[in-house]
Order: C-alpha cells, then structure tokens, then sequence
C-alpha cells in the first residue's frame, strides 16, 4: 500500500508540473493526442451503418418495427457515455474493480435463470425498468477483466496446473451458466477470447496441441449432450437443402441476399429478401443484418464494411503492443479476439460457412446489451492507448 501511495503521488505531482509549466495551446492540444482516431472514426462509422440500417430494415418491415431506430438511437447514447466514463478513467482501476464486478455479473447470470423474461424458449434477459438486459454479455466483460487481471499478475505462470485451474474455473463458471440459458454460441465465444488472453500470457505451445488433442477427442460427446435444436442447427448447416422451407431456410435466404447484391447492390431500402419477408423480421436487424447490407450495397458495401472492422482491429492490437503493462495488453488481445470472432460468426452464417447462430455483429446489429457492452470494451482499449506512457501502479 505504500509502495502504491508513493507512486500515485509522484504520477500526480509531475502531471501537475507540466499542467502548470504548459500553455493552454499545449494542454488542449495533449488531449486530445490521448485519443486513438484509428479506432474512434471507423466506431462511429459503424454506428452510423448499423443505426441507417435499423431504420431501412424497420421501415421496410413495418409495424412495431419501423420506429426501433429510435431505440438503436438510445442505446447509442448509453453506449457513448459509457465509453466516455472509461476513457476517463484509467483502467488499471478496473484490476481491482475485477473483484466486485465479476460475482456481480455471476449473480446476475444465476438470477436470469430463475425470474428471467422467457422468449424464444430461452432465458437471456432479465427486464430492469423497462429494459431487457442480456446478462451474458456483461458475463463476457467479467470474465475478460478477471482473467486479464489474474494472468497480469507478477506470481502468475499460466504454464503452471494451479494457474490454469484458477482460469479454467474463472472461464466455466459463466460459461456454464450461459450455456444453461440456453445460449450456446455466446458461450462459446469465451473461449477464443480467454485462448488469445492465455497464449499472449506466453503459454507454450505444447499445452495448446494438448488441449487441441483433447477438444477434439471430446467432440463426439459434446455433440451427444446438444439440445435438439442445436444439433439440428449442426445439420442444417451441412445439407440446408434437405429441408429449404423449414430449417434449411433462413441460411438459403440468407446467402441469396448476399448474392443478389452483385457488386454494387440493388439500393437502399431496394431490398427484396428483407421487405419481401424472406429473412426473418424478428432478426433482420440484428443476427441477418449483414445480408441486408449486403444486398443493397453489393461487394463495394460490404467490402467498405468490412475495412472498417479491420482498421478497428488494428487500433485495438496496435494499442495492445503499446501498453504499458500485462493487464492492459491482454485487455486488449480479449478485445480484439471478441470483436474478431462476432465479426467471423456473424458473417460466416449469412454465406454458409458456419451453422445459423444468434451472435450479432459489433456495433452494427440493433441490440442494447451487446452494443453498450461493446461500447465499454472500446472504452477499456482507448484508456489503455490514453494511458500508455504511464508505469503501472497495480502490480502485485
């Protein structure tokens, strides 16, 4: 503790020498240098895509649907104050935030169980003054923060059984309770996210080939103890056409769309797998909202979109190689590795590359817990790339 008070003291103090030595040219123009536009500017150009897109899809669709925008619109608001509120503070707070949040975010994923709002067969909201909120996505932070904070620690050897056991447990827990709502592909999308965290901590890569060996050999029975549905869905991807109008119909629909767009789509609102009621209007704009963009802004749309997301990604893995510290670099590589993997799955159902799923693509997809969950993930990186001339006072 004292070793903590001496260098938060002497952090603030020579902050305050150089305020006071600087004009204020100078400071205004140092803040505004703490800010990565590499990450800030394709952000609000997805928003911007996702939030014209709602409004097309609603539009179209009609009904309840076509002022859902405005709702988009509210969260995009929660979002940003959210990503304002972690730029501002640095993020080494949250290592010892980690403590209190992640069995928050257990509570809630055990309360969602038992008084969650029931749609779809599945529990995965619970209703908080008028809002649904996903637990599970904040369920994903929690782990993100925790195994982030426990692999940054000076003692912490991921080589070691103990400290692969400790993260093994801090990963299960949640995903076991995700899996249980049933939520199987927000579930696993921990995994990714927690392996990228695990090798950037140095784990050697005989452990992965085990565990590789192992995932494998565990296939057969995992697909065995699947829900019906999922392994339906399983089936569906492999031979679609064996039943086009039932299971089979919403990846054809899909990829039509995406072929239909041609190289320069068919026009805004132009669409005819969206208003003709082809894709489902429960998900048009959120899990098969990439189809929509697809077939109205063809290749050069979806080809823009997709730059977008690979310049976010750089921000994200640029500021990883920068921090200043374990915690924030594998902060960063979870971020990276979660935005990836949506990304991956989100568009990899819509062509038939992977079986229909219901995770959403980032920033884009109408949806309030998942974007204000990504909003605070950017926050977390940007205070990383803000603070990554400062030495790390939470090392333990």
């Amino acid at each position: 503790m004292g070793r903590f008070l001496s260098v938060l003291q002497n952090m603030t103090g020579r902050r305050q020498e150089e305020d006071d030595l600087q004009p204020p040219s100078a400071l205004l123009k140092s803040f505004f240098i703490r800010f990565d536009y590499f990450q800030i500017v394709p952000m609000i150009l997805l928003l911007c895509v996702g939030l014209l897109f709602i409004y097309g899809t609603g539009q179209q669709i009609g009904g309840v649907y076509a002022g859902i925008w405005k709702r988009q619109l509210l969260y995009m608001g929660i979002g940003f104050f959210c990503w304002g509120v972690c730029i501002f503070i640095d993020y080494r707070w949250f290592a010892p935030g980690t403590i209190l949040f992640y069995p928050l975010a257990i509570l809630l994923l055990v309360l969602v169980l038992f008084v969650g709002t029931e749609q779809f067969g599945a529990r995965r909201w619970l209703s908080i003054a008028g809002f649904s909120v996903q637990p599970s996505e904040f369920g994903k932070l929690a782990v993100l923060l925790a195994v982030s904070r426990l692999l940054s620690l000076s003692k912490a050897d991921i080589n070691k059984t103990l400290w692969m056991a400790i993260v093994a447990v801090v990963t299960l827990i949640p995903f076991c309770l995700i899996y249980k709502e049933p939520d199987l592909g927000t579930a696993l999308v921990l995994l990714p996210m927690v392996g990228a965290i695990v090798l950037a901590a140095r784990l050697k890569w005989i452990w992965l080939l085990i565990f590789l060996i192992v995932a494998a050999a565990a296939l057969p029975t995992v697909y065995y103890n699947l829900k019906p549905y999922q392994k339906e869905r399983i089936q569906t991807f492999l031979n679609p056409d064996s039943d086009p109008q039932n299971r089979g119909w919403n990846a054809i629909q899909a990829e039509l769309a995406v072929g239909r767009g041609g190289m320069t789509g068919t026009g805004f609102m132009k669409g005819t797998r969206c208003s003709l009621g082809y894709l489902p209007t429960t998900v048009a704009n959120s899990d098969f909202i990439f189809p929509v963009i697809a077939e109205e802004t063809g290749f050069i749309g979806t080809l823009a979109l997709l730059l977008l997301y690979a310049i976010l990604l750089f921000s994200i893995l640029r500021t990883a190689l920068l921090a200043p510290d374990d915690f924030g670099r594998f902060l960063c590589v979870g971020v990276a590795v979660l935005l990836a993997t949506h990304v991956f799955v989100n568009i990899g159902m819509s062509i038939k590359l992977l079986p229909i799923t219901g995770l959403p693509l980032p920033l884009v997809s109408y949806g309030g817990s998942f974007l204000v969950a990504m909003m605070i993930y950017l926050g977390i990186v940007q205070s990383v790339y803000a603070h990554r001339k400062q030495e790390s006072f939470f090392a333990v």
